[in-house]
């Protein structure tokens, strides 16, 4: 297969590598399997440009983007719909998404598996035309991205403490919201006993969870039960699933935000999410694609 990889400099993992090295070491492993590479390494604000760019060319296959759920997203939202392929290089903070696709946790081997992989179909959801391959949410997310983009942090583990102390300053304050649903939607179902990130990217259907939390300690154990891949036992949830929903704000006075795909949007009066079946074609591990084949 042809690879274009584009990395992300500013991304939280690939910061603080050296990119010479990690591009050739990314080279090495594809070309050992029999493929080809063109590897451009961008800033965060030209991501986009040379993702279009890479798309846009004949001779490519797969397009391996490395980066953090912003860069991710952007490159499925691109893709979507389109021949080429998405390799999705685990370099963010969760990697929710790449957990789903079975991708391996390290980016060694991740490019390993990328080299032996195969290409199948995954779902991408939308939320008022904009596509998602995670999750689009309103209320204590947003509220907790808010502050946390107030603190410092300068590594992978330091926005993972700075997530937690967020969470906690959410709970000991939660936004006023009234919507008809809250919570999250996820482009398919949360799996149990684990992160939330969908087992099964193929399943055609929103994944919605609507809190029914009224109290700080009650919003508290809702945190531990999402953290322990517990969603479908906590007392603080109600989970549905659905291929379309419409939410609705009721608070004609005040502007909100919501949370796509981990980066800050404003919230529309009204927002329209989707489920797209087979939107997108991904490179898994070729054990991971026979899995989801079974």
């Amino acid at each position: 297969m042809r690879f274009a990889a584009i990395l992300n400099r500013d991304g939280e993992t690939l910061r603080t590598l050296d990119l010479d090295a990690f591009a050739g070491r990314i080279r090495e492993t594809l070309e050992a399997a029999g493929h080809s590479v063109e590897i451009d390494v961008v800033a965060g604000r030209d991501i986009a440009a040379a993702l279009e760019k890479a798309i846009a060319k004949r001779n490519v296959d797969v397009v391996l983007a490395g980066g953090g759920d912003g860069t991710i997203s952007t490159a499925a939202s691109l893709l979507m719909n389109k021949k080429k392929a998405l390799a999705v290089l685990p370099a963010g903070t969760m990697n929710l998404f790449a957990r789903g696709l079975g991708i391996p946790q390290t980016l060694e081997e991740a490019l390993q598996s990328f080299a032996d992989g195969e290409v199948m179909t995954v779902d991408m959801a939308s939320a008022n035309g904009r596509p998602f391959v995670h999750q689009f949410s309103v209320g204590m997310h947003a509220r907790m991205v808010q502050l946390r983009r107030t603190m410092d942090f300068g590594s992978r583990f330091g926005k993972m403490q700075a997530s937690v102390r967020a969470a906690w300053a959410a709970i000991k304050s939660p936004p006023a919201l009234k919507v008809s649903l809250a919570i999250g939607i996820s482009n398919n179902l949360f799996g149990e006993g684990h992160l939330p990130y969908a087992d099964n990217p193929s399943g055609g259907v929103l994944g919605i969870y609507v809190s029914v939390a009224r109290r700080r300690h009650h919003l508290a154990k809702l945190l531990l039960d999402i953290l322990r891949g517990r969603l479908r036992q906590s007392a603080h949830v109600e989970v549905h699933e659905s291929d379309k929903v419409v939410l609705k704000i009721h608070s004609r006075t005040r502007k909100f935000s919501a949370v796509l795909d981990g980066e800050l949007v404003k919230l529309e009066r009204e927002t329209t999410i989707e489920i797209h079946p087979g939107a997108l074609k991904v490179l898994v591990p070729s054990s991971s694609a026979q899995a989801k084949a079974a």
